[in-house]
């Protein structure tokens, strides 16, 4: 009996002594700081979302949330980054339009946009705008498309240089317009926005947040909206399907994601902590000031819209002759 007793007290011993070891993989998540990878410069849309949405999760689960620019290569840089992080939930990242655009701009990138993320949450829809110049005598997209068929050496397309929504907008358009267009590269809005109210480009169909103020300001006329919605902060403005573009619907989209194998406890917490913060009316009414577009719903609801915008954009990628580089 004594014997039995002794090892019995040996057991409890080696029992109690692997406790300290196992604590950590107990602690409840989160137990340190959280990032937030943004492949993009500071300024733009989803930088704006993560930096309000990231606020709020600071408060709401206790732990520091750091929002980390990455840009470059098209967005690639920073997502690439965010695939192979650990996938753990202490990195985070949110992509927007060329997530879903890129896989077939680019050869080799090294990540897949649905096999090496598990979606968190839908965020935002950012609607484009198709803003000319003023100078221009067209009030109407119709009017503007013959414009553009009657002055073809005039018919000069500004984008936000490969692999952005404003490319696969303007190809989009040319196709549905069957427009004869060149298509002019910048490195972002505020490259060419000046331009643009130059006249040495005619259109640009740029991202609601980003043309607002130009369009507010009388400095270019918004035609048209790329939506199957009009926009709520343009709400005068037609939308390209109302004016005879049938089923032309083109955005910038996008959501929060976590590397591949992120545990789904995790990516359930961290979707019901961003959906929480999206409805709060702080975080609404900054973000629907800036022309973003609130969205939220399930990991699974994300995980669909990327795939059917991955199927869109590669039949525009496809019927638009467009080589990966």
């Amino acid at each position: 009996m004594q014997t039995t007793s002794l090892f019995r007290t040996l057991a409890v011993s080696a029992c109690l002594a692997t406790l300290p070891a196992l604590a950590p993989a107990q602690q409840a998540y989160p137990s340190r700081p959280i990032k937030i990878i943004v492949p993009a410069p500071p300024g733009g849309a989803i930088d704006l979302i993560a930096r309000v949405v990231g606020d709020k999760l600071a408060t709401s689960m206790g732990q520091p949330v750091v929002v980390d620019n990455r840009p470059g290569a098209s967005n690639n840089l920073g997502t690439d980054v965010l695939a192979k992080s650990p996938a753990d939930g202490y990195t985070i990242g949110i992509v927007g339009g060329s997530h879903n655009i890129n896989k077939y701009l680019f050869k080799n990138l090294g990540w897949d946009p649905e096999k090496s993320f598990e979606p968190i949450v839908y965020t935002h829809v950012v609607p484009l705008v198709f803003a000319i110049n003023p100078q221009i005598p067209a009030k109407t997209l119709p009017e503007f498309v013959g414009w553009m068929k009657a002055n073809p050496d005039k018919a000069k397309v500004a984008t936000s240089g490969r692999g952005s929504a404003q490319e696969m907008a303007a190809e989009m358009f040319r196709m549905a317009s069957k427009t004869d267009m060149l298509l002019v590269p910048y490195k972002g809005s505020s490259a060419a926005h000046p331009d643009l109210l130059g006249g040495r480009t005619a259109l640009y169909i740029d991202t609601l947040s980003a043309i607002l103020p130009q369009v507010k300001g009388g400095n270019v006329r918004a035609v048209a909206v790329s939506t199957l919605k009009r926009s709520a902060a343009l709400p005068d403005v037609p939308t390209a399907d109302e004016q005879g573009l049938k089923g032309y619907d083109a955005n910038t989209n996008g959501g929060f994601l976590a590397p591949a194998g992120t545990p789904k406890p995790i990516v359930a917490k961290l979707n019901a902590e961003i959906n929480a913060a999206l409805k709060l009316p702080e975080v609404r009414s900054k973000l629907e000031a800036a022309g973003i577009e609130v969205q939220g719903g399930t990991p699974q609801e994300y995980a669909a819209l990327i795939k059917s915008d991955l199927a869109k954009w590669g039949k525009v990628v496809k019927e638009a002759g467009i080589e990966a580089e």
